[in-house]
């Protein structure tokens, strides 16, 4: 599929991080105490290098929901299926657009993360299609943005970066298949040995046993400095699952009038039911919402078809 016209990318512009590197350097300037958050919200903190690169050494290896018009493309190689579709609803002031990517795999261990810079730490960041060309990624979504906060498992590509159970979080297994868990009730380690491949930490959960979970619009995942409500009419990215190893990536792009008003989070898991989905789990959205195809942006971020740098990302290796 060619990348939207909208979507050519511009020099880069200011995003989150540089937002918060301005005012809160004048906050700590102004007051001592301030310089905590400069430290804690904007400056790197790497602590493993090479980390996109790790893997595990023992792990084995549709039509669009509602009225609308649809655009698709497909790609296939012996390892994987990908069918993106473009979706359009509504019109006017009710309109949205959104983009999913049904993906076939043979192995559960080519669907993967990497990070930005290839790095893991607090504030690392970088556009979800750099990330995306440095692992030679056939289809990306940017992640859940686990830099931004120091709470949550994190276990990528079969290896534990982090155990700090916190929310309900995603984890993929390595036989395909993938399931919503609680992570205060469980440890890293734990689910390792279980099988699990990957997991996520953001949310909420959308959808469970097919059918979408009440009550995701009062649940926010964060109420930590600089943090935004995720409730409302959004940019969305999720990830689903079918079947073992037939997976939804969906990103709806957002806050662009005449084009694409986002969707609240029980419109999100209405989307995944209709495709299909028996568990989908809700990622960083609003303007990290971005799909990323052979090294090409396919969503229009706000509108204004920039990138926002981000901490992650989940792919499929060619």
């Amino acid at each position: 599929m060619t990348a939207n016209p909208a979507a050519q990318r511009p020099p880069r512009r200011v995003g989150r991080r540089g937002f918060l590197a301005g005012g809160l350097g004048v906050l700590a300037a102004a007051a001592g105490g301030g310089a905590w958050a400069l430290d804690r919200y904007v400056l790197d903190h790497v602590e493993v290098t090479g980390a996109s690169t790790l893997t595990a050494q023992n792990v084995s290896v549709a039509e669009a929901a509602g009225d609308g018009t649809a655009t698709a493309t497909t790609w296939s190689s012996d390892t994987s299926k990908i069918s993106i579709e473009t979706v359009s609803t509504g019109s006017g002031s009710d309109k949205i657009t959104y983009f999913v990517a049904d993906v076939q795999v043979t192995d559960a261990t080519i669907v993967r993360s990497a990070f930005a810079n290839d790095q893991f730490g607090e504030n690392i960041v970088a556009n979800p299609s750099e990330i995306a060309s440095s692992v030679n990624a056939v289809l990306a979504i940017n992640g859940d943005y686990y830099g931004f906060r120091d709470t949550g498992i994190v276990i990528r590509n079969g290896v534990k970066f982090r155990d700090s159970g916190a929310r309900q979080g995603l984890a993929f297994y390595a036989d395909g298949s993938m399931k919503l868990y609680d992570e205060t009730a469980t440890t890293a380690d734990k689910l390792l040995a279980a099988g699990v491949w990957n997991t996520l930490s953001f949310g909420p959960g959308l959808v469970e046993s097919g059918k979408a979970i009440d009550g995701v619009d009062q649940i926010e995942v964060d109420t930590n400095f600089g943090n935004h409500s995720i409730q409302g009419q959004q940019p969305r990215t999720g990830v689903g699952l079918i079947d073992e190893n037939h997976l939804l990536f969906v990103v709806v792009d957002g806050r662009s009038q005449g084009y694409s008003r986002g969707v609240t989070m029980p419109e999100f898991a209405d989307i995944f039911v209709g495709l299909g989905a028996t568990v989908a789990y809700n990622l960083d959205g609003g303007g990290s919402s971005a799909m990323i195809f052979r090294d090409e942006l396919v969503n229009n971020p706000l509108g204004k078809g920039q990138e926002r740098g981000t901490s992650d990302i989940l792919y499929v290796a060619g």
